[in-house]
């Protein structure tokens, strides 16, 4: 009974460790990530460095009365702003506005968010908006995350528990040795029960999580990278010979989807370019592509003889691999993006002119699209200070912009994140 009653209990200590270790590594990273957590939380109605619907957050905590009142105001934001001095003068600095309580924000969430503020330095890229179709040069770089660090330093931090309970084993078996206590032979590490137990537990546990991160993961393929029947290059095309997107994918600014183009849109500048003269093509895997022949594919499937420049065979379609797909329950329209909101190709896709061969740059998953409406400023006009119509019906927005008590409205803000916008 009393060595059933050790081995739960060393097994206990085990896991109540390696969970503990493991946890505070993932909730530092959690917290420590206060761009994340500013960006989910706080970007719709605040910036880092300027005033927004609210106050600037860049030095709160030198304005702030005392050293825990963006806690209390944080976590409840109603009884401060009705009982605090402070607080009701920053109602009146914001025309009445009152910010929206976050109870379940930690106070190491909130140290985050205002650190990453007073750190925040502007992007020397530009806004990620512009005139539909052009190459633009937006920063579409994701950010990266520190999770490799942290799993290393807790899968570091196991083995030392480890090693040191094994330390602590054989002092034990020292000290009962020279009080005379007679000590069982030690068990091989195959057939210790606590060993196995926990590495069960490990087991166990890793299994569910990639299951979990697997199901999450369903439908989406971030990074595919199809071949495609002809070899067509955007490096070329939209990079180096500045053709505008919208003249292929005309259908991204008029309806909801992109379209690809037919064979004689493509065949509108191959009649004349016959042949290509540039700097070699390489595919990612570094072979070398033999541009004239991807060029007399083309010339197939039109049914166009370039010899005789004529059609004197009947044509087919490219049969085009899709790369961007979206499930049947999300609805998105190119055009109300494009031609509405004015969003770049590139914000989506990626920098596509420099792309040798496409592949899906995004992953286009709900948490993706919502952040970017959370952050995304709305176009009231059409980049030549002319109004945009098509947000003529937010005359409150517009009012209120004039009356400077916004300097700009996020999609958020006119209902972009309402489920029935994508579900319906």
């Amino acid at each position: 009974m009393n060595q059933v009653k050790g081995l739960f209990t060393k097994t206990f200590a085990v896991f109540i460790f390696l969970t503990l270790i493991s946890s505070q590594g993932f909730l530092y990273a959690q917290s420590s990530n206060g761009e994340a957590l500013f960006k989910a939380n706080c970007a719709s109605c605040h910036k880092p460095d300027e005033q927004y619907v609210g106050p600037a957050l860049k030095g709160a905590r030198e304005r702030e009365p005392s050293k825990d009142w963006v806690y209390k105001w944080v976590h409840n934001t109603t009884t401060m702003v009705n009982t605090d001095p402070y607080a009701k003068n920053l109602k009146e600095q914001m025309g009445g506005v009152v910010m929206t309580a976050f109870p379940d924000l930690s106070n190491s969430d909130i140290d985050a968010i205002l650190e990453y503020a007073n750190n925040y330095k502007p992007a020397g890229a530009g806004p990620a908006t512009g005139t539909p179709g052009a190459v633009s040069n937006v920063n579409t770089t994701p950010s990266s995350d520190n999770t490799v660090l942290y799993g290393i330093l807790t899968l570091i931090l196991a083995v030392v528990g480890l090693i040191l309970l094994q330390v602590n084993s054989n002092l034990k078996k020292l000290t009962d040795e020279k009080e005379g206590v007679k000590s069982p032979e030690p068990v091989p590490f195959y057939r210790n029960k606590t060993y196995l137990l926990l590495i069960t537990i490990i087991l166990f546990l890793l299994a569910g999580y990639y299951l979990v991160e697997g199901a999450v993961g369903l439908g989406r393929q971030q990074g595919y990278q199809p071949n495609q029947p002809i070899f067509f290059v955007h490096k070329v095309h939209a990079g180096v010979n500045q053709i505008s997107c919208l003249y292929c994918h005309g259908g991204a600014q008029d309806s909801k989807h992109a379209t690809i183009p037919a064979v004689n849109v493509c065949m509108n500048c191959h009649m004349a370019v016959k042949e290509y003269t540039g700097a070699p093509i390489t595919r990612d895997d570094g072979t070398t592509v033999d541009a004239n022949a991807e060029i007399q594919k083309l010339y197939q499937y039109a049914g166009w003889n370039p010899a005789t420049k004529t059609y004197d065979k009947p044509g087919k379609p490219i049969e085009w691999v899709k790369i961007h797909n979206l499930p049947d329950f999300v609805y998105f329209n190119h055009s109300q993006h494009v031609k509405v909101g004015r969003v770049a190709c590139q914000t989506c896709h990626g920098e596509i002119q420099n792309m040798t061969q496409v592949k899906q740059f995004a992953d286009l998953s709900m948490g993706w699209c919502v952040n970017c409406h959370r952050t995304t400023n709305v176009q009231f006009n059409d980049g030549k200070g002319n109004g945009n119509k098509f947000y003529s019906i937010y005359e409150k927005f517009h009012q209120d912009i004039k009356d400077k008590k916004y300097d700009s409205v996020t999609v958020q803000m006119i209902g972009g994140t309402e489920c029935g916008k994508c579900h319906y």
